[in-house]
């Protein structure tokens, strides 16, 4: 655990990271996990100290941030961001700081949308919760995800189940990506082999890994694509960004079927009706980035 800062407990909030963590940022090092991936464990949400300490030993991470993260947690848990104890696992053992870029790891835990290259971001811990725990991930449950983006969003998925599957349609920030997982990996975060990922289009989803259990996708679109409904199981749900550019709902979609094989789709908003702007839903043609999905 080489490199972590023994931190007052009073120190640091959510506000103040912001203030001092480019001071510190010199200081940090990557530690190592000390111990193996654990499905049964849960690190205590009795106190701010007691969550830093937990995961300081068993998962060699940061106080600083650890601090950021559990500020945001209460704050979600407020908010009703978080469904269930499933839910709120994940959300503690997966650290959005390494998915972030350098300058913006004082805002880490910020509930904004932070830039991560080539015009795209990493969304706020709030709508990756509320999003994520719509879905209700069951561990076994397959998903997919089309967006790959920074990588937290399947990171905190495999905190869930241990099948993720995962699209970017830029190459470069595919690659990035996945040396990021890659990288993690090798440091102890075994939890991440369980993402699967690939540079393409996600609006004709994948189709050798079909049916998904579970469907999110993370870019706005004007409406739900068809292939990502056809590679939806029975009974399963998608969470999607549907509406004109930049004025988004977060729709969760299930598809039903009766006991005469009558097959439906249930929509609900997540966020009751609240606007929710995403970056939009691009599109492949000949193998270059041209215009987006929408109709």
């Amino acid at each position: 655990m080489s490199g972590l800062v023994k931190l007052n407990r009073r120190a640091f909030t959510v506000g103040s990271l912001a203030a001092f963590g480019q001071l510190l940022l010199p200081r940090l090092a990557a530690a190592d996990v000390p111990g193996p991936y654990d499905w049964a464990a849960m690190p205590p949400t009795d106190s701010r100290q007691s969550f830093i300490d937990w995961m300081v030993k068993n998962r060699g991470e940061n106080p600083l941030y650890l601090g950021g993260r559990f500020d945001r947690f209460q704050e979600m848990l407020q908010h009703h961001d978080l469904f269930t104890d499933r839910d709120r696992r994940a959300y503690l053992l997966t650290p959005r700081e390494e998915f972030c870029l350098k300058p913006n790891l004082p805002r880490a835990y910020d509930r904004a949308f932070l830039d991560i290259g080539y015009g795209v971001t990493i969304s706020g811990p709030n709508l990756v919760g509320r999003m994520t725990s719509s879905l209700a991930v069951q561990f076994g449950e397959k998903v997919l995800e089309v967006g790959t983006g920074s990588g937290y969003q399947s990171a905190y998925l495999s905190n869930l189940t241990d099948k993720v599957f995962s699209i970017e349609i830029i190459k470069p920030l595919s690659q990035r990506t996945r040396a990021t997982y890659d990288a993690l990996i090798a440091r102890g975060y075994s939890e991440f082999k369980a993402i699967t990922t690939k540079n393409d289009d996600g609006y004709y989803g994948w189709e050798e890994n079909a049916p998904f259990d579970k469907i999110i996708v993370t870019c706005g679109i004007d409406h739900i694509p068809p292939p990502l409904l056809r590679q939806l199981k029975p009974g399963g749900v998608m969470v999607i960004p549907v509406g004109p550019p930049g004025a988004q709902h977060v729709l969760k979609v299930t598809a039903n079927v009766a006991t005469d094989g009558t097959e439906t789709v249930a929509r609900s908003d997540i966020y009751g009706g609240s606007i929710v702007p995403f970056v939009p839903f691009t599109k492949l043609e000949a193998g270059v980035i041209k215009g987006t999905h929408n109709q």
